[in-house]
């Protein structure tokens, strides 16, 4: 058997796996919090005290005025009142003070200026006694000197720095920030910016797993890519651990010919678990070199930064002193149906809203390779090894990316593709931050469905009807007969098919499409695309499974753009501006309507004012225009009032 496959992935249960591990590194003397190191209070914010800060001060460490007034012996004060007021002289039994000046030795009190009357330049009167040391800031209020300020392994904030500089301190001991070697792998990498061919991949996980640790409180050691080759990576890594306290390998950690990780972890150190039973991440890698730890993560982003935040948090917190932070977690309903495989934990990333009085999670895309799964998930719902799945209206715990407040300020969209959603989301958050749009691409006939279900705020339909020709407004007597619908336009725009720059097979209408040469990409059923091409090649009388590529389904219009300038497809029924996105030609075939579809509790709801108002904003027609394919004059304009 090859040396490149000797090294089987396990399937540990991920609590399994993080308990041997961290017991290995105990037992090795590998978790111990970093020692201090002395910085100057300035540069202290975030990071973690190391030993127990002790005021040097009082403060205020003299006796001190709180108010503009007259400081004032209490016992001359006794009896005063409105109707026997009392006199005092100044300079004997009164002496005039501001905020913060000391109080004159053997007084007592400070009365408010704003309760003196002033008889004379020598004589005041007061209408009211004073208690001793009323308006007085006495030595040690906040501080005393030797008091414990802040204790150890407390994270510094703002206001700390603020107690540390009243207690006397210029210089705090601090934990050294724990240094983490972040060490990319694989011969298909290149920097970002540099010059991408076929087979090569922009290296960013290296940025995004060293920005998470600076945020941990640790310091990160992005290094070189090296390429897939063992003696290389040996090298990287045992240069390393000379610098740095944790070792990540990025990619390399599964059991295939050009993974090395494994392989070199074992000739330096010790392998102590390869495969752990959670999903997306499965072959990560837990290993030692002595005392220090070395782990392997898998090279897909999303696997990646989940497998990070598993398993390399809990070291990077020990490092310093401390216990990992947990995430709030809120219930909510799941829309769809979601199988997963027994065996494994999974982390299925969801967008979340508050649509009448449901939270509701939408499931994203459960790729390992779809960074933006994370980029707009709210929220991360773990699925037990123990389990197939969950079903659609099931209540989930979710772990909050996003804070509870902005979740209750999402507009949930759910329905078809447009770019036009993405200027409204953008503008929204431009103009509204507290209010932002998370929509879903499932299709028209999936988002009339997601209102039905109460699962959406919104819902953008071009759902033609065969019979009458008519868009969206029969589809939705249909599927919701009983409801309180208003179904506004967002804009019309040109359907074509999206085909190569220079259209190199000539291609100028459906009828192409029979042609064997001729690879086509389409739609998924739900979506007014798919609809709309399936009517009109009835009428053309053309059988679809005469069309190279019909079965191949993306769901968004970029998608069908993309899969064209890859050259995966010849041509593809989508809209002009996606072609444009992709500087592709462009063959226009139909026109249509592209409305959005809005419950009336939703409709006259606060949240979607400033949505409905940004839809009669001529700026932003004329933006959506830009787009190319589009007229935005009917923008805002209501099609119809149901029932």
């Amino acid at each position: 058997m090859s040396k490149q496959r000797r090294y089987y992935l396990e399937d540990i249960p991920l609590e399994e796996a993080l308990s041997r591990f961290l017991a290995a590194l105990e037992k090795a003397g590998g978790l111990n919090p970093l020692p201090p190191e002395q910085v100057p209070l300035e540069q202290t914010l975030g990071r973690v005290i190391a030993s127990p800060v002790w005021a040097r001060n009082s403060s205020p460490h003299y006796n001190s005025a709180a108010m503009d007034g007259v400081a004032v012996h209490s016992n001359d004060t006794r009896g005063a009142s409105e109707v026997s007021p009392v006199r005092l002289k100044i300079g004997e039994q009164a002496v005039w003070v501001d905020t913060g000046d000391p109080l004159p030795t053997g007084f007592d009190a400070v009365i408010m200026i704003e309760h003196v009357q002033q008889v004379k330049d020598h004589l005041i009167e007061i209408m009211a006694p004073v208690t001793p040391w009323q308006h007085v800031r006495p030595v040690g209020e906040d501080l005393m000197a030797t008091e414990l300020v802040l204790p150890e392994n407390h994270v510094v904030r703002p206001v700390d720095m603020g107690a540390i500089a009243a207690a006397g301190l210029t210089h705090l001991n601090v934990r050294r920030r724990p240094r983490v070697a972040i060490i990319p792998t694989g011969s298909e990498l290149v920097r970002p910016g540099e010059r991408l061919s076929p087979g090569k991949i922009i290296e960013f996980n290296s940025l995004t797993l060293a920005s998470t640790v600076q945020e941990w409180g640790g310091a990160p050691d992005r290094l070189p890519i090296v390429p897939d080759d063992e003696k290389r990576l040996k090298e990287a890594i045992r240069k390393a651990l000379e610098k740095d306290d944790v070792v990540i390998i990025n990619a390399g950690s599964s059991a295939g010919s050009e993974d090395f990780t494994a392989a070199a972890v074992a000739e330096l150190g010790e392998v102590i678990i390869h495969g752990i039973a959670i999903r997306p991440g499965h072959p990560a890698l837990l290993g030692r070199v002595g005392a220090k730890p070395v782990i392997g993560i898998p090279g897909y982003p999303v696997s990646a930064v989940l497998t990070f935040e598993l398993l390399v948090k809990p070291v990077v917190y020990r490092l310093l002193g401390r216990s990992p932070t947990n995430r709030p977690k809120l219930e909510a309903t799941i829309t769809r149906k979601v199988l997963s495989p027994m065996g494994q934990d999974e982390f299925l990333r969801v967008r979340m809203g508050v649509v009448g009085n449901r939270v509701v999670a939408t499931p994203l895309q459960r790729g390992a390779g779809v960074i933006t799964s994370l980029t707009r998930a709210d929220g991360l719902v773990l699925i037990s090894r123990f389990s197939e799945g969950v079903n659609a209206g099931e209540k989930v715990s979710v772990e909050l990316l996003r804070s509870e407040e902005e979740i209750r300020n999402t507009i949930v969209a759910i329905g078809s593709h447009d770019l036009t959603l993405d200027l409204i989301a953008n503008r929204l958050h431009r103009n509204k931050p507290p209010i932002s749009l998370a929509s879903s691409n499932v299709g028209s006939l999936g988002g009339l469905l997601a209102l039905k279900n109460g699962e959406a705020h919104l819902a953008g339909s071009h759902l033609m009807d065969e019979s009458t020709g008519e868009y969206n407004v029969p589809h939705v007597k249909r599927l919701l007969p009983d409801a309180a619908i208003q179904i506004t336009t967002l804009v019309h725009r040109e359907q074509g098919l999206i085909v190569p720059k220079g259209n190199p097979r000539g291609i100028v209408d459906l009828q192409d499409l029979l042609r064997e040469e001729v690879t086509f990409v389409n739609r998924q059923k739900e979506a007014g695309t798919r609809v709309l091409l399936d009517y009109k090649l009835r009428k053309l009388g053309i059988s679809a499974d005469k069309i190279k590529g019909y079965e191949h389904v993306v769901f968004t219009h970029l998608a069908v753009a993309a899969a064209v300038a890859s050259g995966a497809a010849d041509a593809g029924l989508g809209i002009l501006a996606a072609a444009k996105a992709f500087d592709l030609d462009f063959v226009p075939l139909f026109k249509e309507r592209y409305d959005l579809v809005i419950p009336k509790e939703h409709w006259e709801s606060p949240l979607l004012q400033p949505l409905l108002s940004l839809l009669q904003d001529k700026s932003f027609q004329k933006e959506a225009e830009a787009l190319g394919g589009y007229d935005a004059s009917d923008m805002g304009k209501i099609v119809a009032s149901l029932p």
